[in-house]
C-alpha cells in the first residue's frame, strides 16, 4: 500500500478488535499517526505492536467512548498536540439485546443508544474544530443494514444506527462548503465477535473478515474521496453508495 495519508492524523474509536482493529492496521500502512481508543488496554497494546510493524506510531487512549467528558479532554489533547485531525472513524459500537422492543431493559436501551448515537455526537461536537483545520478532514461512521432494514428483534441496534445516519447526513449538510467530508460506511455481515454473538449458528468462515472489509472503509479516508452525506457498502467487487 502507498503511503497515501503520510503525516495525517487519524483517530478510531473501538480500535482494540475487529473492525476497529482492522481500520487502525490499514490506516497505519497508508502512513497515517493513529489515535485509538478502547475499553480494553490489553487489546490496544496489541494494536501499538501492529502499528509498529506497519511502519507507523500510535497513541494509546484507553476509554470508554460513553465518557463525554473524556471524549472533550481527547479533543484538547489531540489540538495541543497536533493543532488537527484529519480523519475519524466512528466505530465503537454494541449489539445491545436481540428482544422484542416491548421487552428491552431500559439500561439495554439506554447503553445501545450511548454506544451507538449519542458518543458519535459528542465525538463530533469535540472534532469539528479539529477537522476544519486539516487540509482535507475525513469522518467516517460505521453504521449497518439494520438502520433501514428495522428487523425484528434488533431495535435497540437498528434504532441507534438509524439516528447515527441522521447524524451522519446533518452535518455532512452543514460541513458541505468546508474542506470536511462526512459518511457511513455499511459493513455487512463480517467475521466478529459482535456478529457471532447475534446469530451463533453461522459459519464464520462464509464472512468476510475485518481485514478484508476495511480496505474499503480506508479508502473513504483519502483526500481523493470526495463524497458527502452517503451511506456507502462494502463488496466484494468494490465500494459503492447504497444511499
Amino acid at each position: 500500500m502507498t503511503k497515501s495519508l503520510a503525516g495525517k492524523i487519524a483517530l478510531v474509536t473501538g480500535a482494540s478488535r475487529g473492525l476497529g482493529y482492522a481500520t487502525a492496521i490499514h490506516l497505519a500502512k497508508a502512513g497515517a499517526h493513529i489515535i485509538a481508543t478502547a475499553r480494553t488496554k490489553g487489546g490496544l497494546e496489541e494494536l501499538d505492536d501492529a502499528v509498529k510493524a506497519a511502519g507507523s506510531l500510535a497513541t494509546l487512549v484507553p476509554m470508554d467512548i460513553t465518557d463525554y467528558p473524556a471524549i472533550d479532554r481527547l479533543g484538547a489533547a489531540i489540538f495541543e498536540r497536533w493543532k488537527k485531525i484529519d480523519i475519524v472513524v466512528g466505530n465503537a459500537g454494541t449489539l445491545g439485546k436481540l428482544t422484542p422492543i416491548a421487552h428491552l431493559d431500559q439500561k439495554v436501551w439506554d447503553d445501545a443508544i450511548a454506544i451507538n448515537l449519542t458518543s458519535n455526537f459528542r465525538l463530533i461536537r469535540s472534532m469539528d474544530p479539529l477537522l476544519r483545520a486539516s487540509a482535507h478532514g475525513r469522518v467516517v461512521l460505521v453504521t449497518s443494514g439494520l438502520a433501514y432494514k428495522c428487523d425484528p428483534y434488533w431495535g435497540a441496534y437498528s434504532i441507534g444506527k438509524a439516528g447515527l445516519e441522521a447524524l451522519m447526513k446533518t452535518y455532512a449538510g452543514e460541513v458541505a462548503t468546508t474542506n470536511i467530508r462526512v459518511n457511513c460506511f455499511s459493513p455487512g455481515a463480517t467475521r466478529t465477535r459482535m456478529r457471532a454473538t447475534a446469530m451463533p449458528g453461522e459459519d464464520p468462515n462464509t464472512l468476510p473478515t475485518p481485514e478484508e472489509v476495511t480496505a474499503q472503509l480506508v479508502e473513504m479516508c483519502v483526500e481523493s474521496f470526495t463524497a458527502n452525506g452517503g451511506v456507502f457498502k462494502f463488496a466484494k467487487t468494490g465500494l459503492f453508495k447504497q444511499f
